[in-house]
């Protein structure tokens, strides 16, 4: 991901620290009679680096924003879905986006994931890389702790 923005290939992953942390979370989302009522996991953005998740295989149910709208991210079988997350939003001074996605519940089936979320160390401060930094492209954000 630097080398593509023409940077150190080191440049992002300097910030990460010598303990950086992964959570893996298994989601559960059993069948709902009004799936119209319920969120199964309200809209929001990953605060981790990334975020590598496992969908469940037959169901669908992530959701992610395109062009101000909710669209479903069709399950494709064995695949993994990558999301960049805040702190790469953050690190890339904007460049790199952290997408806003959600999950919604099915009516008749349940559904099964596991998320792998990759975050830098805990008291690690993280921010812009300085070469993406420059007189077209304002610092975007200060500097913050996980």
């Amino acid at each position: 991901m630097a080398k593509s923005l023409a940077l150190e290939e080191n440049s992002f992953s300097d910030q990460f620290g010598d303990n950086s942390v992964m959570h893996v979370r298994f989601n559960f989302y059993p069948p709902c009679t009004r799936p119209d009522k319920v969120l199964g996991l309200k809209p929001h953005s990953d605060r981790s680096w990334i975020t590598v998740l496992l969908q469940d295989e037959q169901v669908e149910g992530l959701q992610i924003v395109k062009d101000e709208k909710w669209i479903t991210v069709p399950v494709i079988p064995h695949a993994l879905v990558v999301n960049l997350g805040d702190q790469m939003q953050i690190m890339s001074n904007g460049i790199f986006k952290s997408p806003v996605h959600g999950v919604v519940t099915n009516t008749d089936k349940l559904r099964i994931s596991v998320a792998m979320f990759n975050e830098v160390e805990p008291e690690k401060e993280i921010g812009p890389v300085e070469g993406l930094i420059d007189e077209n492209r304002p610092r975007l954000y200060r500097n913050v702790k996980n």
